[in-house]
């Protein structure tokens, strides 16, 4: 919440006098696109998701979030190992096994203790040394990057679920962990509402924040500015 409130603060005080943004050189794109994905969610998904967060039980949402985070786990792992973390990956490893096993596939978190991280590929990039790129917004999606948006397709292949093979359960999985996702957002969506004078500026700056933070494991390099030499 913390980090949301300072970014809160930085879209109130920022993106006014800084219209142009030098890592969206696609800005007039990419609002384009923003808006689209915004009127799909208002129309279909936002909806949808109000529907499931009223009627699904509590503890089923937690059943569904932790089965989706196991997956996400598996994904966790295979960056671990790329990024040379092998204490980490034998950590993140573990809670895929025991959760898998003796959570039921995932459905429940038998592994508290353990701390979960989140890694994916574009953070793999990122920590070889690779930069972000042009800021991106994917139809759908939202916010990227170019080096993330080759990350999201790496991280589909590792991704246990899209190698289910019946097509229809997949789908039906796929469309259920976005449901999901959304129906947890609805919550933070109220402060975005009432802190950011442009919607777009704000999602942007936290995105690409984000990732900063992500890729450094909570430690991004300090920016110097010119007028310290003085």
């Amino acid at each position: 919440m913390k980090f949301y409130l300072l970014l809160a603060s930085l879209a109130l005080t920022g993106c006014a006098a800084n219209p142009t943004h030098p890592q969206d050189p696609l800005e007039s794109l990419n609002r384009k696109i923003f808006q689209f994905n915004e009127t799909a969610d208002k129309a279909v998904l936002k909806p949808v998701a109000k529907g499931y967060d009223a009627v699904m039980p509590e503890f089923a949402k937690l059943m569904v979030t932790n089965f989706f985070s196991n997956l996400e786990d598996v994904v966790t792992t295979a960056n671990d190992l790329l990024q040379f973390k092998f204490a980490q990956a034998a950590s993140d490893g573990s809670r895929v096994l025991f959760n898998s096993t003796f959570g039921v596939f995932g459905l429940f978190n038998v592994t508290d203790r353990l701390e979960k991280h989140s890694e994916d590929f574009g953070q793999t990039l990122g920590y070889w040394g690779v930069g972000n790129g042009p800021y991106i917004v994917l139809p759908f999606f939202g916010p990227s990057a170019l080096r993330d948006s080759v990350g999201l397709y790496a991280d589909a292949i590792s991704n246990p679920g899209n190698h289910i093979q019946d097509i229809s359960t997949r789908n039906q999985l796929y469309v259920l962990d976005k449901i999901n996702i959304r129906a947890k957002l609805i919550a933070q969506e109220k402060l975005l509402d009432t802190a950011a004078l442009d919607r777009y500026s704000f999602l942007r700056d936290a995105y690409l924040q984000r990732r900063i933070s992500q890729v450094h494991d909570g430690t991004p390099p300090r920016v110097k500015f010119e007028d310290e030499d003085f």
